[in-house]
């Protein structure tokens, strides 16, 4: 008889003679499914998933979320959902909990979104959660971990939970989160994210370790009914003198070289290579120092200051979160505007204070830079500023999302600060690519 065991976050195979195969621990339902079609018996040691209790909760599914359930309870409990951020996951994923009835990690990217999903289902359940990161290390049936937390335990807990949902999935694949996956038996898997991207590479290995894509909904078939109504306005804002003059001192730097040597930046992978370049050739490195400082002036501009100076007086009782993709400008807009700032280096406490504040009324506003595109839900919160961002849709999604959730009377505008003339123009067409 073949006995299956786990072993620091392996899946050992023993058959009747002794001899012993390693197998990744997420090969675990593979290689039960290939010993049942073969007729082999087999006594498994390995999946150690203790009981949870009933697990039932008031909550009510929406139409489109009980249908991202059967689509993935079709698919063999495995795969990946795409919902827009607002549109209710967190739910879907309950409701998926409700149908397996087994010890379930869910992981997540931060601890903003760690204490998020701990109190929406210990409210769901009635029942204590459990916390892996953040200085937490209280194991249950049900737990939630942050991705590195998940990662570093998973030798000594792989064998512990027979669902894990992956929150945000679009991080899974990093080398140091994939542990997350690979080292864990889980048998069910579920990823969830508002948007997959394109990347076939990130596709192909999400697939292998959670799933394929079973089911998706944009925020066009959801805003309205389920979603808040939306708008999207672009304003192009002009450069002030002095900086329409440096940006475009440093930035003929950056073409003049390119145009000297030839070079066609047409993809990332092109960009990749004019970087790695830069630091054997001092003429690309200055090409490179001259397109950063070019960048830094159209996504920083004062201009953009002012506008945002108008845009909050205009806007005076709504609650507005202000995004940008430097910690710099995070920091000039906070002192200068009197405005809560929340960056990577903000402490727990201090971030948690701030939000508790946003959510409560005490603060309207509030400026951050990317360490909220994902983990915030402050449904009365209508109104978004992108002063700068990267050419990512998934960040576009991501903070549009933050605005999106419903609430009666509400209609979420989102405006997207942009510096006219500049390379940030294509960055802005970029990221609204479907």
């Amino acid at each position: 008889m073949v006995v299956l065991s786990f072993d620091r976050g392996t899946l050992l195979v023993t058959d009747d003679d002794g001899k012993v195969t390693r197998r990744r621990a997420s090969d675990y339902s593979n290689v039960i499914r290939e010993l049942r079609e073969v007729g082999v018996e087999y006594r498994d040691e390995a999946l150690r998933s203790p009981p949870t209790g009933q697990l039932v909760s008031k909550f009510e599914s929406r139409d489109y979320q009980s249908e991202a359930v059967e689509s993935w309870v079709n698919a063999g409990y495995r795969g990946i959902v795409v919902l827009p951020t607002g549109a209710g996951k967190t739910v879907m994923a309950i409701k998926a909990m409700e149908r397996l009835q087994v010890a379930t990690l869910i992981v997540v990217p931060t601890i903003v979104l760690m204490e998020q999903w701990r109190g929406t289902l210990a409210k769901a359940f009635e029942s204590e959660v459990g916390a892996l990161g953040g200085g937490s290390s209280d194991l249950k049936p049900i737990t939630v971990a942050t991705y590195d937390s998940a990662a570093l335990k998973a030798r000594e807990i792989g064998d512990r939970f027979s669902l894990i949902v992956f929150d945000e999935v679009h991080h899974l694949p990093a080398p140091s989160n994939s542990r997350a996956a690979t080292n864990y038996l889980a048998p069910f898997r579920l990823g969830l994210t508002a948007t997959l991207g394109h990347n076939e590479d990130v596709i192909s290995g999400l697939e292998e370790l959670v799933g394929g894509l079973v089911y998706e909904k944009g925020v066009e078939e959801l805003a309205g009914r389920h979603l808040s109504d939306y708008t999207v306005r672009t304003v192009n804002v002009s450069l002030a003198p002095d900086e329409k003059s440096e940006y475009e001192r440093q930035f003929a730097v950056y073409k003049g070289f390119l145009q000297r040597r030839g070079i066609r930046i047409r993809s990332a992978r092109d960009y990749l290579l004019f970087v790695k370049r830069s630091g054997v050739d001092p003429e690309a490195r200055r090409a490179l120092m001259g397109r950063n400082a070019a960048m830094d002036i159209a996504l920083n501009s004062r201009s953009k200051e002012e506008y945002l100076r108008g845009l909050l007086a205009a806007n005076p009782n709504a609650k507005t979160i202000i995004f940008t993709r430097h910690n710099k400008l995070v920091y000039r807009i906070s002192r200068s505007f009197l405005i809560p700032a929340i960056t990577h280096q903000t402490v727990r406490e201090e971030r948690e204070e701030i939000l508790d504040k946003f959510r409560s009324g005490v603060y309207r506003r509030i400026i951050t830079s990317q360490v909220l595109d994902e983990g915030i839900d402050v449904p009365d919160a209508s109104v978004a500023v992108i002063l700068s961002g990267t050419g990512s849709s998934r960040e576009f999604i991501q903070r549009l999302g933050r605005i999106l959730r419903k609430k009666e009377g509400k209609e979420a505008t989102l405006y997207e600060l942009v510096s006219f003339g500049t390379a940030e123009m294509r960055l802005s067409r970029r990221r609204k690519e479907s």
